[in-house]
């Protein structure tokens, strides 16, 4: 059984000059039918499926749709058309300070990160210290979060969201935030994962990272999925192709 399956996923955006005119004038506008609006497909018939222990690695430019599908995924946003289906439970890393409070201190927040994601207070203080020594960061659990550093929250986020086992793990760039020491750590753990059947899925602008980690792969351009499947080498190398292709044409 599939633990993530997507059937013809599309998002849609409207956009409109409501913020502009105001409530009273958006009614009348809209009466008189000289209210206009503007459709975006974010993403556009995404159909994929993932098994237990996959690492989905998604890769595209900039606008491609990637992160606007993760929140779909994630359950933050609900598919325009198309269906998903999710089993077991998911941890999302798609902005380093969301979840966070930056007032809070880093183990508090550790606990408020545990808690959003479904965790006991008894479960994080079994964990709490594995989690603090994986993210290095054992001078810094009583201080302020938001002193610390960008690499420093990913650091954390990433420690919490990976040592509390979930069955989905979705990561959006956190892996290119921090020093080399503790990416080569994070992916190392993430393969430990894999072997314990976490389902990851990893967006990511480094092609090397890619290749070197995911068994699966989606290529997105302009909402449009262009590949899926397992040859990851292969569709990186047609991704890099149509890159040069791109560029020269500019």
């Amino acid at each position: 059984m599939s633990i993530l399956e997507l059937h013809n996923v599309s998002i849609r955006y409207i956009t409109g000059d409501f913020k502009e005119i105001g409530l009273k004038e958006y009614f009348i506008r809209k009466m008189t039918g000289n209210y206009h609006v503007t459709e975006f497909w974010a993403d556009k018939d995404v159909t994929f499926s993932l098994e237990k222990g996959d690492l989905l690695g998604i890769i595209g430019a900039n606008g491609a749709g990637k992160s606007t599908l993760l929140k779909v995924i994630s359950g933050i946003m609900e598919p325009t058309k198309g269906w998903i289906k999710r089993n077991g439970s998911i941890a999302a890393l798609l902005e380093l300070s969301s979840g966070f409070d930056g007032e809070l201190t880093v183990k508090e927040n550790a606990y408020l990160r545990g808690a959003m994601l479904g965790y006991t207070r008894k479960f994080m203080d079994e964990t709490f210290k594995e989690i603090i020594e994986f993210a290095d960061l054992k001078e810094f659990e009583d201080r302020p979060f938001k002193q610390l550093s960008s690499g420093m929250k990913s650091r954390l986020a990433f420690s919490i969201a990976s040592l509390v086992k979930p069955d989905i793990l979705i990561l959006d760039e956190v892996l290119s935030v921090g020093d080399g020491a503790f990416r080569k750590k994070s992916e190392q753990k993430m393969q430990e994962m894999m072997g314990g059947g976490t389902t990851t899925i990893l967006v990511s602008h480094s092609l090397n990272q890619i290749e070197d980690m995911c068994s699966k792969i989606l290529w997105l351009d302009k909402g449009k999925q262009i590949e899926f499947g397992d040859d990851v080498h292969g569709i990186c190398a047609r991704y890099e192709e149509f890159l040069e292709k791109k560029n020269k044409s500019r």
